[in-house]
C-alpha cells in the first residue's frame, strides 16, 4: 500500500504534518520535561517515521525545526564560526566562602539602601552553549569559544531532545537561552562501555564527551549521545518586544527562569532565591554534600543578583560581571586500594607508570587508573604494594594520585620498584641526564613506539591522513603490511579490501571494505601535498614539535641541508636549543632514518620550503592575534599571516586593524578591541579573507 495515498495533494499532506508535528512535540515534552510517557515507543516510532517519509515526499513542507530533526542527518564540513550577539563572560570564581561573604558586602555597598535578592543555582560541569530564537523557532545554536566569537553548532544541537526546536505558551520575539550541554552520568557509562566493547578508548569524563559530541560533524552520531541541556540564562535586548509576557517576569533573573519553564525550556528544579548571605552559605553546605548524589556533574554553585535592572548599575570588570560569582566546590578526594603498577610505553619511547586500582566512583566518573608519572614521582610518594592511594580529579577531569594512606599499608609491603627493562621490547631504559623520566631507546624496534609513530604521522596537524585511525594502523602493523610510514605509501588496493581484526572476546573489531580501502588510498594520495615543514614535523623527531619543525624548515629550505647541518649550525636556528639540535643531528646520522627520508621523497612527499610569503592579500593590514585555534598553532596562524601580506602585532592599538580570536582569548586583549572598535574577526572569517 502506497503510504502516500492519502495525500493527494499538498494542503493535505501540510495538515497531516502539521498534526504529526504537534502531536510528537507534546510527546516530547512530557517525556523529557514531565517524565511521562503519553504513548508507547512502537506508536512513537510510527508517527516519527510517517513524517519522515511525508518530508521526503514533500521536501517543501519540511521545517528545519522539525521532530525528525532529533535523529539528525546533517553532515557539516566544518563549523562556521559566528560573533555572539551578547558577549559570554567568564564568571569569577573562588573556592573561599569569604569572598563570597565579600563578594555579597561589596554588593550591598554597592547598592545601598535598594532592595535586591540572590539567586543561587548549580554550577553545570558541562559546554555552555547559546540559542537564539526569534518568532519562537530555534534559528542558531553557538558554543561559547573564547567568548566573543563561537562555532555554529545548530544541527547538533537539533538533536538534544531538552533543546525545544518550537517554543510554547508566551515568549519574548527575539532572545537568546543560555545553558549547560551535559552528559548524565548514566548515559556517559552506558556509551563508555559500547566504546569499551566496540574496541574503542571511552571518553575521560562527561564534560569532555558531551564537549567533542558538540564538535561531531555528523549530527546523526550527535543524537545517539542522548545529551541534556539545561537552561540557566534568557538574554533579552531592552528594545525587544517581550510578546504577552509580564513585564515583572522579565524583571528578576528567577522569574525569566520560571517563564522559560512554561515555553519548553528544562530549567534545573534547585535553583532558589536568597535574601542575605546566611541564606547563601546554607545553600552551598547543602550542595557540597548532595552534588553526589545528582544525575549529572556540578563543580559549584552560581550566585547572582537577582534584579536584571541592576545588572547595569554594579557593571562589570574587565573579566567578569560584578553582579555574579561563582563559587567551586573543592576537589573530591577518596581513597582506593592499588592492585599493580603497570608501564606504559609512549610513541617517543617515554615510559609512564600506572597505577591500577580497585575501580572507585570519583566525581562524576567510575576512576580505574591514575597515572604515577614517573620514578622520582613513585619515590617521593613512597608508594608501596597494596598501598590504599589518594585520588583527586584535577581541575575536576583528570585523576590523580595525591598521597598515601599510610596507616592502612600493610606491615610487610614491599616499595613498588621501577622496570629497568622496557615491558614491550626488552631493551634496557634510559634515563638521560637532567630529564625526569625514563624512556625505550629502541625506537625503531619497539611496538607501541612504532605504531605511536605512525599514529602521530597520519594526525591532523601533520599529514592529515583521516580516513586511517589508531585501531586501522594497529591493524596494518600486526599485518606485516606497514612497519614504517613510508611503508604506507606502499599499500594496495588488494592488501586493505577484506583485513579484519578481533578483540579478545572473539568479536569483530575492525573490517576494510572496497570504500574504505578507497578512502584510505586517496587519503594517502592528498597527502602528497602537505607542505615540508608539516612533514617534517610528521616524522616525529623527539623534541621537534609544530613551531620548531617550521623554524627548521625555513631555515635550511630543503631536507639535504637539514640533513647535512651541523650541530652547531642547528642550535643556530630561532627557539632550536643545544639539546634539540643534538637530537636532530643524532636523528639524521642514522642510515634508516635517511633511507627513510629517500623513500618518503621518492613517493612524491614534500621536502622543500614554499617561499613564505604566498601572495598579498591582506595587503599590509595588522593583526594581533589571540587564543587557541583548531587549524592553525598560534605561531602558525601567525606566518600564515605574514605569507599572505598581513603585519602581525602583539598588542591592540589604534593601529590594529584585526583582532584575530581563537578560543579562550584572553579577556584583556577583547575588552580593548571593543574599546578602540577594532573588528573581532574569527579562524573561519580570516581563512575567508585570504582564500
Amino acid at each position: 500500500m502506497d503510504l502516500f495515498s492519502n495525500f493527494e495533494d499538498t494542503d493535505t499532506a501540510a495538515k497531516r504534518i502539521g498534526e504529526l508535528t504537534e502531536l510528537i512535540d507534546r510527546y516530547n515534552y512530557e517525556y523529557y520535561m514531565n517524565d511521562r510517557s503519553l504513548v508507547s515507543d512502537f506508536e512513537f516510532d510510527k508517527m516519527l517515521r510517517e513524517l519522515q517519509d511525508l518530508e521526503g515526499r514533500y521536501p517543501a513542507l519540511a521545517s528545519p525545526n522539525s521532530p525528525t530533526k532529533r535523529v539528525g542527518g546533517e553532515v557539516s564540513k566544518a563549523f562556521r564560526q559566528v560573533k555572539h550577539r551578547f558577549p559570554m563572560l567568564s564568571l569569577g570564581n573562588t573556592y573561599s566562602i569569604e569572598e563570597i561573604e565579600e563578594f555579597e558586602a561589596r554588593t550591598r555597598r554597592l547598592l545601598g539602601d535598594t532592595k535586591f535578592s540572590y539567586t543561587c543555582e548549580l554550577k553545570y560541569d558541562g559546554v555552555a552553549i547559546g540559542l537564539t530564537y526569534r518568532h519562537g523557532e530555534l534559528v542558531q545554536a553557538v558554543t561559547r569559544g573564547n567568548g566573543a566569537v563561537g562555532d555554529d553548532i545548530t544541527a547538533n544541537a537539533r538533536t538534544i531532545a531538552t533543546i525545544p526546536l518550537r517554543l510554547r505558551g508566551v515568549f519574548p520575539d527575539d532572545f537568546e537561552a543560555r545553558g549547560e550541554v551535559v552528559f548524565p552520568f548514566n548515559e556517559f557509562e552506558a556509551f563508555n562501555r559500547q566504546r569499551e566493547a566496540d574496541g574503542d578508548e571511552p571518553f575521560a569524563n562527561p564534560r569532555n564527551a558531551a564537549s567533542g559530541s558538540l564538535k561531531l560533524l555528523d549530527s546523526r552520531e550527535c543524537a545517539k549521545r542522548k545529551l541534556q541541556f539545561c537552561m540557566y540564562f534568557m538574554m533579552v535586548d531592552s528594545d525587544t518586544s517581550a510578546g504577552e509576557m509580564p513585564a515583572d517576569q522579565l524583571s528578576t533573573h528567577y522569574g525569566r527562569l520560571e517563564a522559560a519553564k512554561q515555553m519548553g525550556f528544562k530549567v534545573q528544579p534547585y535553583i532558589k532565591e536568597c535574601k542575605d548571605i546566611g541564606e547563601i552559605r546554607q545553600f552551598i553546605d547543602y550542595w557540597d554534600n548532595e552534588r553526589w548524589n545528582l544525575p549529572f556533574g556540578i563543580d559549584g554553585i552560581v550566585i547572582k543578583v537577582n534584579q536584571v535592572e541592576l545588572w547595569d548599575r554594579l557593571g562589570l570588570t574587565a573579566k567578569s560581571p560584578r553582579w555574579a560569582i561563582a563559587y567551586k566546590f573543592k576537589a573530591q578526594q577518596v581513597s582506593t586500594p592499588l592492585e599493580s603498577v603497570t608501564f606504559q610505553v609512549g610513541r617517543t619511547g617515554i615510559i609512564t607508570p600506572v597505577a591500577n586500582m580497585k575501580p572507585v566512583w570519583l566525581g562524576g566518573t567510575t576512576v580505574r587508573r591514575a597515572t604515577l608519572v614517573n620514578a622520582d614521582f613513585i619515590e617521593k610518594m613512597d608508594i608501596h604494594e597494596g598501598d590504599w592511594l589518594l585520588v583527586e580529579k584535577g581541575g575536576e577531569i583528570i585523576p590523580k594520585v595525591v598521597g598515601v594512606d599510610v596507616a592502612k599499608r600493610e606491615a610487610d609491603a614491599r616499595p613498588v620498584t621501577y622496570i629497568a627493562n622496557c615491558p614491550e621490547c626488552g631493551a634496557r631504559l634510559v634515563r638521560a641526564e637532567g630529564e625526569a623520566g625514563h624512556y625505550c631507546p629502541n625506537q625503531d624496534g619497539c611496538p607501541p613506539q612504532i605504531v605511536g609513530r605512525l599514529e602521530h604521522f597520519v594526525s591532523r596537524k601533520a599529514m592529515n591522513i583521516e580516513s586511517l585511525g589508531s585501531e586501522r594502523l594497529e591493524l596494518l602493523y600486526r599485518r606485516g603490511l606497514v612497519r614504517d610510514v613510508a611503508d604506507l605509501y606502499d599499500l594496495k588496493r588488494e592488501q586493505l579490501v577484506g583485513l579484519e581484526s578481533y578483540g579478545d572476546d572473539g568479536q569483530r573489531r575492525t573490517s576494510i571494505q572496497e570504500k574504505g580501502a578507497a578512502g584510505i588510498l586517496a587519503a594517502i594520495d592528498d597527502s602528497k601535498a602537505v607542505p615540508f615543514e608539516r612533514v617534517l614535523f610528521a616524522l616525529g623527531i623527539r623534541f621537534v614539535g609544530e613551531v620548531g619543525a617550521r623554524k627548521l624548515a625555513f631555515h635550511f629550505k630543503d631536507i639535504d641541508a637539514l640533513m647535512d647541518a651541523t650541530v652547531e649550525e642547528l642550535a643556530m636556528v630561532e627557539d632550536i636549543g643545544d639539546k634539540t639540535a643534538a637530537v636532530v643531528y643524532d636523528y639524521f646520522r642514522e642510515p634508516r632514518h635517511r633511507d627513510l627520508v629517500e623513500r618518503l621523497r621518492e613517493a612524491g612527499l614534500r621536502f622543500v620550503a614554499e617561499e613564505q610569503q604566498v601572495n598579498d592579500v591582506l595587503g599590509g593590514k595588522t593583526f594581533v592575534v589571540s587564543g587557541v585555534f583548531s587549524r592553525f598553532s598560534r605561531d602558525e596562524i601567525k606566518a600564515h599571516i605574514q605569507q599572505h601580506g598581513g603585519k602581525v602585532a602583539g598588542s591592540i592599538s589604534g593601529k590594529t586593524d584585526y583582532l584575530l580570536a581563537g578560543d579562550k582569548m584572553g579577556p584583556e586583549k577583547l575588552k580593548k578591541a571593543e574599546k578602540l572598535g577594532v573588528p573581532i574577526i574569527g579562524e573561519e572569517d580570516y581563512l575567508g579573507m585570504v582564500e
